[in-house]
């Protein structure tokens, strides 16, 4: 597993940062570069249930470890969501069950703040995730710092 980090500077406050990065329509921007038509459904709990998707509603189911709006989120994957059934439990899953995916958000002043991503993932998909993030992070600082309101 590789340890990846994405750290980017937004000319916004903290709150808003957070909206854009999990607001259905400002999400679905963002990561698009790593599918077409992403989204994401959750319950909002610690222990609950997560699932990242795709434009077909395939994708990945995943928990929130940990929760502290508007500074951090932990989602922890617990495998892939393929035609309406979740897979925990198959070899290809679990040599990457539980892998990470974590978002830190801190207030450098009232209307500027630092994001940063930490992911785990093979090294396989490290292209992947670097265009994903690099490319989704100029995307949301976009959104974050020109969107009114």
């Amino acid at each position: 597993m590789e340890t990846l980090n994405y750290e980017t500077v937004i000319n916004a406050p903290i709150q808003k940062v957070w909206d854009v990065l999990w607001n259905t329509e400002t999400y679905a921007e963002w990561t698009k570069f790593f599918m077409p038509g992403s989204r994401f459904e959750t319950d909002w709990k610690i222990g609950g249930k997560t699932y990242f998707l795709d434009a077909s509603g395939n994708g990945m189911v995943s928990t929130i470890k940990s929760l502290e709006e508007p500074t951090e989120i932990i989602f922890s994957h617990l495998g892939i969501f393929k035609y309406g059934v979740e897979d925990t439990q198959s070899k290809e899953v679990m040599e990457w069950s539980g892998a990470e995916e974590k978002y830190f958000l801190r207030a450098i002043d009232e209307n500027t703040t630092e994001l940063r991503a930490i992911v785990h993932t093979h090294k396989n998909y490290e292209d992947h995730m670097n265009n994903g993030f690099n490319k989704g992070f100029e995307v949301l600082k976009n959104l974050a710092e020109n969107q009114v309101g």
